[in-house]
């Protein structure tokens, strides 16, 4: 079931429509996905794989892109930034996709950003990101930080008179750089304090040392980016070491629902996400996606902010081939900003010259059935990559 219906394009000729070799034919366009499959990061990036094949299933039914089928190749990046850089090398240089759908991690993107620009590819990135970076060859459909953590860190300051914050992240790019640009809102903006900060490597499962370091500082506010499957053993050993929503508040900026069918809503409960997206945010978009989702992937599948972000990408680079008449990557790229999506799950969005997208930041607090109740929703935020002052 198409969630957009768009009027049918004549099928102008292959060769006025790709003029730079790329894997189109007369019926089909090839194009590429690039995530984890495998390894410590998927369980994050099984939802974004299954939500770019789902818009790419939609759009084939609505009559495809420029009236060809989407074709698509799947590599792995098994959780590893080097097999990244392989992998996408190989989506553009051998099998020359028309454009690539993947990463999710920030290391995994800068590992192929090089690739990309020399390669001339398109990549659409679906995570929420520590911003600092724009370039001609990637849309960025999730948030860059300036959506997410100066929001979110300004309501919990707000709504539970927050002082002292506890930074805890996974040791790599995007946690240090958000940790970073959160530190420096806490204290300059926010005139908070900062009473610990520590990282731990992709895959760390044991987390008692920290959890004695929070009871001893005990901050107002726990504020963790830890990421992949880390988080089934952090809120695990926290629940079990007593320090639970009643007792300690906890925001995070990257835990979404396909974490938590991992963790499990009992040893969440009560704490808090930001993000843009829920699956239960209450709009006609998103009762259809949602509805679309779990009849392709089962009833109890469940869906996060970042599987949301990469639903977008697939058609966003739709509405950008047929605007630009062309799967020509520069041409795609000039014709990318002022996209707007009003069918997008998450309400609208609209892409920015700087290849971001205009969002919304929402707070949720999770509740014990691994679903969120929404206790805020920014307006429309604009995307600032290179926000002054916190570089």
């Amino acid at each position: 079931m198409a969630l957009a219906v768009t009027c049918a394009h004549a099928k102008p000729p292959t060769s006025e429509v790709n003029t730079t070799g790329l894997a189109v034919t007369d019926d089909t366009v090839t194009v590429g996905q690039l995530h984890s499959s495998t390894g410590t990061m998927a369980i994050s990036e099984t939802g974004s794989i299954q939500a770019e094949q789902l818009a790419i299933d939609q759009i084939n039914a609505a009559g495809g892109v420029l009236g060809r089928q989407i074709v698509v190749i799947k590599e792995d990046g098994a959780s590893d930034w080097p097999t990244f850089a392989e992998k996408a090398k190989k989506l553009l240089v051998s099998d020359k996709v028309g454009t690539v759908f993947g990463c999710w991690t920030s290391a995994s993107r800068k590992a192929v950003l090089p690739v990309f620009e020399k390669e001339k590819g398109m990549l659409y990135y679906p995570t929420f990101y520590e911003g600092l970076e724009q370039s001609p060859n990637v849309i960025y459909t999730g948030q860059e930080a300036t959506q997410q953590i100066l929001d979110g860190l300004n309501w919990v300051a707000k709504e539970k008179k927050a002082k002292t914050f506890y930074l805890v992240g996974s040791d790599y790019i995007w946690p240090r750089t958000s940790m970073k640009i959160a530190r420096k809102h806490i204290e300059n903006v926010l005139k908070g304090k900062v009473v610990g900060e520590e990282f731990y490597a992709l895959g760390t499962t044991q987390f008692g040392s920290l959890i004695n370091k929070i009871k001893l500082k005990k901050p107002d506010v726990v504020y963790a980016a830890i990421v992949g499957g880390s988080n089934v053993s952090f809120y695990k050993q926290l629940k079990a070491a007593g320090i639970t929503s009643k007792k300690q508040t906890l925001l995070t900026i990257s835990v979404t629902e396909d974490e938590v069918l991992g963790i499990g809503g009992e040893n969440l409960e009560g704490f808090y996400s930001c993000m843009k997206y829920f699956q239960s945010l209450d709009n006609e978009n998103n009762k259809k996606f949602v509805a679309a989702f779990k009849e392709k992937y089962g009833k109890d599948s469940v869906i996060g902010d970042v599987t949301q972000a990469g639903y977008l990408g697939p058609w966003i680079w739709k509405a950008a081939v047929e605007k630009a008449g062309s799967f020509d990557i520069e041409k795609i790229a000039a014709a990318s900003p002022g996209i707007e999506l009003d069918f997008a799950p998450e309400g609208y969005v609209k892409v920015h010259p700087n290849h971001h997208l205009w969002s919304k930041a929402r707070v949720g607090k999770w509740k014990k059935d691994g679903q969120a109740e929404v206790v805020y929703e920014s307006e429309l935020i604009e995307p600032d990559p290179f926000p002054k002052g916190y570089q």
